[in-house]
């Protein structure tokens, strides 16, 4: 029996499996396949960008780690994302930062365009993946004492708010090119280390800031706006203007999207518990799935019980057409396209597993207070076996299954990605 024969007998016994608990595996599948992951662009080269400056990254963002293989430039990046694509089942996004921009010599922040990204539009046309978009409020010189769109000196805010008004803009271009919403995600990093004297001023400038560059109206088909909140970052540890409470109250009352970061709160705050309470009054939600360990630190998604919980909140609140799921790590420790397949493949298996639930059998179950077959269902649910039908689903995507991924990876890093370091050096010489 092939190895092909040996997955679909499995997939065949799991199948029945599931239907015992009147799941219809089919019907989740189908439903998994267009669901998509928006990817970061920034695990593949340290969150460097393309703007000339390299080693500038700051204002509360670190990357640990020198694995070999770096992306240097949008060509590189672009390749690197082209072999993760094809580790990772379905149809997937790809989220770019402002940084990321194609320049021709030094462009500056409130300067940028969308002749700067036409050559991601192309790319991103040839390989139908569709773009979503941030605004850059870091590494750079006018952010280096820890304030942007905050700032007590109009003149530096007024440099931010027409950066923020460009990113729009290119944001709208990007969805028109696409025919569907490029999501344009706001994260303003503005803080103290230390405790502030006055909270109330800088709260009141970013709102005003912001209220500027959202003054223009762009089609909901074109470009969705998101605010992003935080709790404590490096060098915010303190105070962070922009904080969830800041930002949910800003979301609502101008109704706009809220984007939540697995690792933005305090490590015993789980953003599933946040799901189903902030979409009572926020028209949609982002959500950035991270991995923070002790603080926010970006690490890869792994299989952890907050994923799949996270999952199971979109799923069973029935929000799969409210909520949108971005990436949002990067490790320099470990291989940055191997980084992308884990992250991304553990992400789909949760959303997976979710899907597979008997959830209108387990919600009866509540609804009729028996919350002892309640838990023995869910207990029962977590040993139903999920690879098979996981590695059906890989199989018939076209893409490895199991582990096979990691030898295409190998070969990449061999034959492409450890010849950086050796031009680079040969550069130096």
């Amino acid at each position: 029996m092939t190895d092909a024969a040996n997955i679909h007998k499995a997939y065949e016994l799991a199948v029945e499996q599931y239907e015992s608990l009147g799941v219809n595996v089919q019907n989740a599948l189908n439903r998994l396949s267009r669901i998509a992951i928006s990817v970061h662009c920034w695990q593949g080269d340290d969150v460097v960008g393309f703007e000339g400056n390299e080693g500038a990254l700051g204002n509360g963002l670190a990357v640990t780690g020198n694995y070999p293989g770096r992306a240097r430039n949008p060509d590189e990046l672009r390749n690197d994302l082209e072999v993760a694509y094809s580790l990772i089942p379905g149809k997937h996004r790809l989220n770019l930062h402002a940084l990321y921009g194609e320049f021709d010599g030094f462009v500056d922040r409130d300067a940028i365009d969308i002749e700067h990204f036409q050559g991601w539009i192309d790319w991103a046309r040839s390989q139908d993946v569709n773009l979503d978009f941030n605004p850059s409020f870091f590494s750079h010189e006018k952010a280096s004492d820890g304030f942007t769109l905050a700032h007590a000196d109009s003149g530096i805010r007024q440099f931010w708010i027409d950066h923020g008004t460009a990113c729009r803009k290119i944001a709208a271009a990007m969805g028109k090119a696409q025919a569907n919403a490029c999501i344009n995600n706001f994260w303003v990093p503005d803080g103290l280390k230390d405790t502030p004297a006055n909270r109330k001023e800088p709260r009141e400038r970013l709102a005003a800031s912001l209220d500027e560059i959202f003054t223009e109206n762009f089609s909901a088909n074109q470009t969705l706006d998101t605010v992003e909140c935080k709790l404590f970052g490096i060098g915010s540890e303190s105070y962070v203007v922009g904080s969830h409470e800041f930002y949910m109250g800003y979301a609502i009352s101008r109704n706009k999207m809220l984007c939540l970061d697995a690792g933005h709160f305090h490590p015993s705050e789980m953003i599933s518990d946040k799901i189903s309470s902030v979409l009572m009054y926020v028209p949609q939600l982002l959500l950035h799935v991270s991995r923070g360990v002790r603080w926010d630190s970006d690490h890869v998604v792994t299989y952890t019980d907050e994923l799949q919980t996270i999952m199971q909140e979109i799923v069973r609140g029935e929000y799969l057409d409210r909520v949108h799921i971005g990436l949002d790590f990067f490790d320099a420790s470990i291989n940055r396209v191997a980084a992308w397949a884990i992250g991304t493949r553990n992400a789909l298996k949760a959303l997976l597993a979710a899907l597979l639930e008997p959830t209108e059998m387990l919600q009866q179950l509540e609804r009729e207070g028996d919350y002892t077959a309640r838990l023995a269902l869910i207990e029962e649910q977590k040993m139903m076996p999920l690879g098979a039908i996981w590695n059906h689903y890989c199989q018939t995507a076209g893409v490895p299954v199991g582990i096979d991924w990691l030898e295409k990876t190998r070969q990449y890093e061999a034959n492409v990605q450890s010849l950086r370091e050796v031009e680079l050096g040969a550069a130096n010489v």
